[in-house]
């Protein structure tokens, strides 16, 4: 069957998700047409296409437990010099975001995998081009911001021109659609936020 290239990620909604995708083109990103903008929970991880209905069941287990959070995108940052990167920052929202790419990645999970570098929450702008046009990025976004609130994340493949397609959202909370109200367990407390 062969393998994929998956992501999972928190979309950036619209207005903001397609003008910063607009700016990261206007900086010169050559992929920032096939790249939605998004906060990522689980990087480009390569895996076998048989494993995709086990890796769907537990993203769907991890959203069942969450619950919606705030998040704020304020200013922006870099990695820079250990790696080619101006982003927007998550400035509200980080123990969100933290705590939930840790259960997508959960060691004993389909999607455990060891992170390159520590994670850090953000919506890249700019990535791998010169040094002038990352300026430029850091320096044209500083007054940025957004606010939303998170209700779920989504399951990304990466495709064969190196374009990034949504495959599946997962909204949280028990999807009460598939359970009957009277089967709901009305005692239990509202779930965790991630």
């Amino acid at each position: 069957m062969g393998t994929v290239t998956l992501g999972v990620s928190i979309a950036v909604p619209e207005p903001y998700g397609s003008f910063l995708q607009r700016k990261r083109e206007s900086f010169g990103d050559p992929a920032a047409p096939g790249i939605p903008t998004h906060i990522t929970l689980l990087p480009p991880t390569e895996v076998r296409a048989e494993a995709l209905p086990g890796i769907e069941r537990h993203l769907a287990e991890v959203a069942a437990g969450c619950r919606p959070f705030p998040l704020r995108l304020e200013g922006t940052g870099t990695f820079r010099p250990l790696s080619p990167v101006v982003y927007v920052q998550v400035t509200d929202g980080v123990a969100g975001c933290t705590a939930l790419q840790a259960r997508i990645r959960a060691a004993s999970g389909p999607c455990a995998r060891e992170l390159q570098f520590p994670y850090h929450p953000h919506v890249t702008i700019a990535h791998g081009i010169t040094e002038e046009a990352m300026d430029r990025a850091q320096a044209g976004l500083r007054d940025f911001t957004a606010t939303w609130t998170i209700g779920g994340f989504a399951l990304y493949e990466q495709g064969a021109d190196e374009v990034w397609r949504l495959e599946r959202e997962y909204p949280f909370g028990p999807q009460t659609a598939a359970v009957p109200r009277q089967a709901a367990d009305l005692s239990r407390p509202p779930a965790p936020s991630c």
